[in-house]
């Protein structure tokens, strides 16, 4: 049984000279009781020795963590590796972890301090284009394997956690159709007012039509419902996966022999290629919708007129083109949230910090994609 703190015996120790020097160490070692000894240790009583044979706590009646470090601390001023007398596996397990702590602050790397300088400011735009230069040849890596495994599930079938596949359509897919549908309602509300302002200089104010029809069919709507989904179901993913990866579960399907790329990673990717495109569809209706509501009440537009025009001047190949996008979209929203997931460390500071990356590498892969889609289809001629 402990004593209370103040009647515990004082540590103190005792420092035998001679040709097999010893350091006795008597009472409690414990931090309530630290402040005394850990000043006369400070004061480095045997600073010229040489070494040190042994280290006595046959004598030690108590023992924590600051102890251990303050004793460690003291044998590594001295030097030597001394034989243990009188320890108990519990006095053996706290030097040693004391050792093990102190090993790890002397191999830290050292804190870079971040000049302000020119050349400080080429050194870290050098660091960071190094960085961006990996993560993409990362996610390249990520993305053949995740073709591989989708390639097994087709060749059988059995592999697949359709389950699993269709709980993540419900919840990334069916659950966002009302954020997504009222969103889009209100962005398309927008395309119209702005398109009303500026038209109505010029007498045009019927070009509202051809000017939402072209916009949200061609980027908007795709573009949109993307970003939308990355916000919300993209860190849902990246949380998941980490979480997962904290409480080692992912460790304990590889131990059963399971593979986390067909249960963790191919269930999202294909739900997000199928769930994307069908939220794209809502989203442009309901940014449509939002359009013709604008030129109905405010512009007195009917809405017969509104479809007819839209359907004579809008190219049902600017849906297509659309609609084109979804599916790759929602392919690099899935990946980077599971890459970024199965990256988490074992500490909440790596969850959080991989949630944010997640997050914002999907909104950048978002707008790389959409201007690539453009440059495309722009050299196409469509």
């Amino acid at each position: 049984m402990s004593k209370p703190s103040d009647l515990l015996t004082a540590p103190t120790f005792d420092y035998v000279d001679g040709a097999a020097p010893r350091l006795v160490l008597r009472g409690n070692w414990v931090i309530t009781a630290l402040a005394d000894v850990d000043r006369e240790l400070r004061g480095n009583p045997f600073s010229a020795a040489t070494g040190l044979a042994e280290l006595d706590v046959s004598e030690v009646e108590g023992l924590d963590t600051a102890g251990a470090y303050l004793i460690d601390r003291t044998l590594r001023e001295i030097g030597g590796e001394p034989a243990l007398k009188g320890a108990t596996s519990e006095v053996q397990s706290l030097l040693l972890q004391a050792r093990s702590l102190a090993t790890q602050e002397e191999n830290a790397p050292p804190v870079i301090e971040e000049g302000h300088g020119f050349v400080d400011l080429l050194e870290r735009t050098g660091r960071n284009a190094e960085h961006m230069w990996q993560e993409a040849l990362e996610s390249l890596s990520f993305l053949g394997a995740t073709l591989v495994a989708l390639s097994t599930i087709v060749w059988r079938p059995a592999k697949m956690r359709w389950t699993a596949l269709v709980s993540v359509m419900e919840e990334a897919g069916l659950d966002a159709v009302p954020i997504i549908a009222f969103l889009s309602f209100f962005v398309g509300m927008v395309v119209a007012f702005i398109g009303a302002t500026t038209l109505a200089q010029f007498g045009a104010t019927i070009f509202v039509v051809e000017l939402v029809g072209f916009g949200v069919l061609r980027e908007l709507g795709g573009v949109l419902v993307a970003i939308i989904i990355a916000g919300r179901t993209n860190s849902a993913f990246t949380a998941q996966i980490g979480a997962m990866k904290m409480r080692q579960e992912i460790d304990a399907m590889q131990t059963l022999g399971l593979d986390p790329m067909h249960v963790i990673v191919a269930p999202r990717v294909l739900a997000m290629m199928v769930m994307v495109p069908v939220l794209t569809f809502i989203g442009m209706l309901t940014a449509i919708a939002g359009g013709m509501s604008v030129g109905w009440l405010i512009l007195d537009i009917n809405p017969t007129v509104f479809f007819n025009r839209l359907q004579e001047n809008v190219p049902i190949d600017q849906f297509w083109i659309g609609m084109s996008k979804a599916p790759v979209f929602g392919l690099a929203i899935a990946l980077i949230g599971c890459r970024q997931g199965l990256e988490v460390g074992g500490s909440v500071q790596s969850l959080g910090h991989h949630t944010t990356k997640s997050v914002v590498q999907a909104l950048f892969a978002i707008i790389v994609i959409d201007a690539c889609f453009a440059l495309f289809y722009q050299e196409m001629g469509i």
